[in-house]
């Protein structure tokens, strides 16, 4: 027999235009399966636009109707259980700043405060991150670091827990954290039934660092760098310590960390690791060599030290990497 549940949890997601559909729809299928799965239907789920009307504008053109507007909700004093923040990468430099202060006017009485992807620039916005260790999407986490100092940006995890916030990463990660909050709710057996459901991890292998770009494409303001970076490209095999490095460079080891450092925002030493695990990755995608192949000819001495450093940068091995993405 289901378990009814009396004490639904109203849970809102505040869509800030234009938002990222997945990041409004996603988490909303988890609930929802939840409501389906779990009798009693333990989740009020509500979608509330911060824009003037009930059509929440998306960043792909198709609309979504809201249940009701911010202002509307102002007036309702209905309590929150769990906010959800979803917005668009367009919306960033252009916060709509009523929202942010209704945000942090109601975030003392609210008992989970979640983001998804780029609607940490909101939490952000409203001071509720300061202090705390949060995720983005990897691709704006440098931004979201340079813009608000006072947060300890991690780009590498798929969602964050500090306190009662909740951050988390690329779009998709919204659905991963909502898992994680059905499971704090309704225990593991609800949030794996669901995760059967919808076909899902219920613990996503890895971090979001498995899906970032570590070599930058772009060019830098120094051509010299863009030169030795290809180089370093197509020698990973041979010993690339900073000493060679700088020599390739004409240049001192000190003046080429702080050229690093200024351009890539890394040491050398890093920039190597990111470019190496990079082929590594691309080469497990393929999936034509083997790992001890592979582990050769981007520069690791054995398949023990390529598997050290996938465990210790993306979480899994090269094999669990592969299961997963090889073609």
């Amino acid at each position: 027999m289901k378990k009814r549940v009396l004490n639904r949890k109203r849970v809102v997601i505040l869509g800030l235009p234009p938002v990222d559909t997945l990041d409004v729809t996603g988490p909303a299928e988890v609930f929802a399966y939840a409501n389906k799965l779990h009798g009693g239907e333990p989740y009020q789920l509500e979608l509330i636009c911060a824009g003037p009307s009930l059509d929440l504008e998306s960043e792909t053109g198709i609309g979504l109707k809201a249940h009701k507007t911010l202002d509307e909700e102002r007036r309702d004093r209905t309590p929150i259980d769990t906010l959800i923040i979803a917005t668009g990468f367009s919306a960033i430099d252009r916060m709509d700043l009523p929202a942010i202060d209704w945000i942090r006017t109601r975030s003392s009485k609210i008992r989970r405060i979640c983001s998804i992807c780029v609607g940490a620039f909101a939490l952000a916005e409203a001071g509720l991150l300061n202090g705390r260790r949060a995720t983005t999407h990897w691709g704006m986490a440098q931004r979201m670091a340079e813009r608000f100092p006072s947060i300890e940006v991690d780009p590498a995890p798929i969602w964050i827990k500090d306190g009662n916030i909740y951050t988390s990463a690329g779009i998709s990660s919204g659905i991963d954290l909502a898992l994680a909050l059905v499971r704090e709710d309704l225990g593991d057996a609800t949030s794996l039934d669901i995760a059967k459901s919808l076909v899902l991890f219920l613990r996503r292998p890895g971090g979001q660092a498995q899906f970032s770009a570590s070599l930058r494409s772009e060019q830098t303001s120094n051509p010299s760098l863009d030169e030795l970076r290809v180089w370093i490209s197509e020698h990973l095999a041979s010993e690339l310590t900073s000493g060679i490095l700088a020599e390739r460079l004409s240049t001192s080891v000190r003046t080429l960390i702080r050229t690093f450092q200024r351009e890539l925002h890394m040491t050398p030493a890093k920039y190597v690791e990111e470019v190496r695990l990079e082929a590594a990755c691309r080469a497990l995608e393929l999936g034509a060599r083997s790992v001890e192949d592979i582990a050769r000819r981007c520069g690791y001495h054995s398949v023990d030290v390529l598997r050290k450093a996938f465990a210790r940068r993306f979480g899994v091995t090269p094999k669990e990497y592969a299961e997963r993405f090889a073609a």
